[in-house]
Order: structure tokens, then sequence, then C-alpha cells
């Protein structure tokens, strides 16, 4: 029986990129101390800072990243796999891309995955929100191939647009990681709810690391960080503060739950009325 031990890392990342990295750094080793084989942070793990222009100022390329530098020898240093929920990266015209990195057990990259949904909404006059100022959305799927089990990737706002998912889940994944930094706002109304549904319209396992708390910047993010079955059980959740859930996979349940109800075959073509 394949099975594999999985932790999300719960932040309240702030606006200094080393403080955010020390502080990711050492909630990793708690979770591989715990026996955790693949280790997810949240969205947005090195930076969380609102003021305009902030994220462009306080970022570099890929190459230059001391975050990533960091969480890469580290992945070397434990033996585990890390998926990284986001970084600011730059991109081109003076925004970044909001990037999710696969780290493995040698600490060589092995997926890189741009949020491809812009969280552009305004909730009320108070919380307004215009990703697209400051990144550019990706354009493509990513599923990674682990040595037990494909992984698809995705970042926070992504989880409300579940033909991606879906895909990912067509495309073999067996776990869809949702790494996010929901406002407290949208949270309470629907984090559970959309994870769940996640889970159980593709079958998958989902890991769900999040921010949570009052952050430096002035917002406020929901936490729960999550881990979900095929069946949409919640098999470990977290609170509001920084901290660590940890909880072991049995990949048989992804086929078993599948052929209880084989939505993903079950998908037919149609049109509207009328049309």
């Amino acid at each position: 029986m394949s099975q594999i031990r999985v932790a999300c890392v719960q932040m309240r990342s702030g606006t200094d990129v080393a403080a955010n990295v020390a502080a990711a750094a050492s909630l990793i080793r708690e979770a591989a101390a715990q026996g955790a084989e693949l280790i997810a942070t949240p969205e947005m793990t090195t930076l969380l800072d609102r003021k305009p222009g902030a994220v462009w100022e306080k970022s570099t390329t890929e190459e230059a990243d001391p975050g990533l530098a960091a969480f890469r020898a580290l992945a070397a240093e434990l033996r585990v796999t890390l998926l990284i929920g986001s970084i600011a990266i730059r991109a081109e015209d003076g925004k970044c891309a909001n990037r999710s990195f696969l780290i493995g057990t040698d600490g060589a990259i092995i997926a890189r995955y741009d949020k491809i949904h812009m969280f552009d909404v305004q909730l009320n006059a108070g919380n307004i929100y215009r990703e697209s100022d400051s990144f550019a959305a990706g354009g493509e799927a990513v599923i990674a191939n682990l040595p037990a089990v494909q992984l698809g990737m995705t970042v926070c706002y992504d989880v409300r647009f579940p033909d991606l998912f879906r895909t990912l889940a067509w495309a073999g994944a067996k776990i869809i990681a949702v790494p996010a930094a929901f406002t407290r706002i949208t949270g309470e109304a629907h984090w559970h709810i959309l994870l769940r549904s996640r889970a159980i319209e593709t079958g998958c396992f989902i890991i769900a690391p999040a921010q949570g708390g009052k952050h430096e910047d002035g917002r406020e993010t929901y936490g729960h960080s999550l881990i979900i079955d095929p069946w949409g059980e919640v098999l470990a959740e977290g609170g509001v503060d920084p901290g660590v859930i940890v909880a072991t996979l049995d990949l048989a349940r992804v086929d078993e739950v599948r052929g209880k109800v084989p939505s993903l075959r079950h998908v037919r073509p149609f049109r509207t009325a009328g049309s």
C-alpha cells in the first residue's frame, strides 16, 4: 500500500523577506521532525506587503532570489520534498509572477507553476484587491511527477475554477496543492466548502497550507490550513496561528473513491437549450 506523509506549514508572513524565510524554515524543520516527506508552505511565503510598489521593490529574479536558494538548500539538508506555495518573482513590464516551486530531496527544482487566476475583487469599501496590478497571470496548468504520486499545482484563487482541478485530475494528479492567503471574509464563507468540493469532484487529496491572522501590512487572512481526502473528509486542520499540520495519505484511497463515484469518466459534452 502506497502512503505518503504530508505537512502543511501555516504562516503569518510580514513585510521582511529574511524574517519570513527564517520563520518558514523553522516550521519546515518542525514538519520534517514529525516525519513529513512532502511539506507545503502557503502563498506568498516570503512576503506579504500591500504598499504600492513593494512587491516589485522587494522581489528579484528566480536565479537571485535568496528565499528560493535557502529553501533548496533546506530540502537537500532534510531530504524532503518542499512545495513553496509561492514567491514573487520578477517577470516583465514591472510585474511579478506569483510562482509556486516544487523542490526535490536533492534541492533541485522539479516544477514551477505561475498562478493563473488573478484575485481582482471588491469585497467591500475597505477590502479591495487588484492582484493584476502587481502580478502577471500564468497560462499553463502544471502537474509534477514525484516518486510515489503525481501532484497538481494551483495557488489560492485558482480554487474557484473547478475546470483547472478537473484538468489536473484527468492528467493523473492524485494530490492537488492549494497554497493560499485567503482573506478572513472569504475564508469564513467559502474556504472549507471550496476545498472539500474540489476534493470530491476530482477524487484527489487536497493539501492547502494557508496564511493566517493579522499581518504587518494590515490585511487579515483566514488560516485553517487543511488536508482533505478524496471523499471530502478533513484529515487535519489548523487554526489561525502559525504552525504545522500533518497527515498520512493512503494513495490507494484515490482509486477506491473514484471507483465508487467515477464522475471524472462521466463528463459529457452538452449545449445550452436554444443555442
